[in-house]
């Protein structure tokens, strides 16, 4: 059964309103606009109801690359970094905004609900659980499993990400993440035929990237090897999945076969759309998601 989760009460998060390609959203004390393809649908609000609210607005360039680099325009005296909490079920952390270049901000509020996931996963595999984190970004996933107590690899090709992740961490008073600066299909081979285990791996592949050394990462072409790969270094007597498409045209369903052709020892999954809802109970999907145990 394909599931639809919404992100959790969140007091330091709200989307506002979302159509017409963007979305309106508060993150801690400051509110943003920025471009949302999925987001088909006419605004509930008027464009000058936006204006007035967004303390920062992206504004696309004019490059051809497929995902195009913009301008922030920012009003006077509000930051481009700020600080920003997650009051998780069981545990709290807190992490830097920032306004990128590619309208990205350090965060996706949607994978709330599997941060809370991912804590209660840990927790039943018991402390120092070996979890892995493949294109890790900010590092929101691993803050979750290390506050549960578990032994994190944290994996991501670029090193600006990784010290983001680091200053994440250090803000959440959490300590001893294993940071590595590598292609993730790489990594993932190598640790392989070293013969490595995990109790959890967590991945969240782009349709596209490129490694440190230039590495081309392509969804369509290398999730199936990828998912072969992490069968092979997951501890097949107890552990977990958590597997995250944002690709858009990826439905549930695509997650639920890749689990079952790789992982023909799990029972226990499920599979969904994670979603955030405006103040107009507009549903804005944000991507896919599978989430097995065992």
């Amino acid at each position: 059964m394909i599931q639809a989760i919404s992100t959790p009460p969140w007091p330091d998060y709200e989307i506002i309103d979302s159509g017409e390609g963007e979305k309106l959203e508060r993150f801690g004390a400051y509110v943003t606009a920025r471009p949302e393809p999925q987001a088909v649908w006419k605004k509930s609000l008027s464009d000058e109801i936006w204006r007035k609210k967004a303390d920062a607005y992206f504004e696309k360039g004019n490059g051809q690359s497929t995902e195009e680099r913009g301008t922030w325009h920012l009003k006077k005296g509000v930051p481009d970094v700020w600080e920003m909490n997650f009051p998780g079920e069981q545990f709290r952390i807190k992490f830097k905004i920032a306004l990128t270049s590619f309208k990205h901000v350090g965060i996706f509020p949607e994978q709330a609900d599997n941060w809370n996931w991912l804590f209660d996963q840990v927790k039943r595999l018991g402390r120092d659980s070996k979890v892995l984190n493949l294109f890790a970004y900010t590092g929101l996933a691993s803050l979750a499993a290390k506050a549960a107590k578990a032994d994190v690899t944290h994996v991501d090709s670029v090193k600006q990400v990784i010290s983001w992740s680091r200053t994440n961490m250090e803000m959440s008073s959490l300590d001893n993440i294993r940071w590595v600066v590598e292609d993730a299909f790489k990594f993932t081979k190598n640790e392989w035929k070293r013969g490595k285990k995990y109790k959890g791996v967590i991945l969240d592949p782009p349709a596209y990237g490129r490694g440190p050394d230039g590495e081309k990462w392509l969804l369509t072409q290398q999730i199936d090897e990828l998912l072969q790969l992490t069968s092979e270094i997951l501890d097949q007597e107890s552990g977990f999945l958590l597997l995250n498409l944002y690709s858009m045209g990826f439905s549930p369903l695509i997650s639920e076969t890749l689990v079952r052709v790789h992982f023909p020892f799990v029972k226990d999954f499920e599979i969904g759309e994670l979603f955030v809802e405006d103040q107009f109970q507009k549903k804005l999907p944000l991507g896919t998601f599978c989430r097995a145990s065992w």
